[in-house]
């Protein structure tokens, strides 16, 4: 109903289709700045970890646009750098999932003139996070399964850049954060069950 409600406010705003694109985005980038309250027995959230994806959107030619964003990254509770770690090779199989929906906020084509166009964007969406240990029922205890999933917030910025009238490139940092919160693992202090920064650049196709 919620997703409904703000595609319809978009329209009503943007009525013509014709001052509409769609935006086709994959996208490959690194995390930074992760925290958890899971017990990340690798420290691999706070550390740089691959993530990939994709956005689909829907921009108009004016401020709004609305997006729905995917990313994976796996091994994301893992490191090969085991100093300070509780114990290396721990963890055997890790994951951390987003997908939601957002609302773009973009200059206007009028003035950046299909040069680089700077937007922000803000949402809500779905996080899972999911990590196996070795033992295969240590982290089990904790987790109350391999995985848990949170409502997510995410917010960022970037900027959009077409080299022809269809293709482009995409720059971005965007936040990720759970509404979910625990206590941590080791400090036993409330905090996010998850959060982190997503940098990423991908290939931008338009429709």
């Amino acid at each position: 109903m919620a997703r409904a409600a703000v595609i319809g406010l978009l329209l009503m705003a943007c009525p013509r289709a014709a001052d509409a694109d769609w935006i086709f985005a994959p996208f490959i980038g690194s995390t930074f700045a992760g925290s958890t309250a899971l017990p990340d027995l690798e420290q691999g959230a706070s550390s740089a970890q691959l993530i990939f994806g994709g956005t689909v959107g829907l921009w108009t030619r004016g401020i709004f646009g609305i997006e729905t964003d995917f990313s994976y990254a796996p091994r994301f509770f893992e490191t090969n750098d085991t100093d300070g770690a509780i114990s290396g090779d721990v963890v055997v199989r890790s994951y951390a999932l987003t997908w939601g929906g957002n609302i773009v906020v973009a200059t206007p084509v009028s003035v950046t003139r299909e040069s680089l166009r700077p937007y922000l964007v803000a949402g809500l969406g779905w996080m899972r996070a999911s990590i196996e240990d070795v033992q295969g029922d240590v982290l089990e205890e904790f987790l109350g399964g391999r995985a848990r999933n949170s409502v997510a917030l995410n917010f960022g910025g970037g900027a959009i850049g077409f080299i022809t009238p269809r293709t482009g490139v995409r720059f971005e940092v965007r936040h990720f954060r759970s509404l979910e919160h625990d206590e941590a693992f080791l400090t036993e202090e409330s905090q996010s069950l998850l959060s982190f920064w997503r940098a990423t650049v991908g290939v931008v196709i338009r429709r």
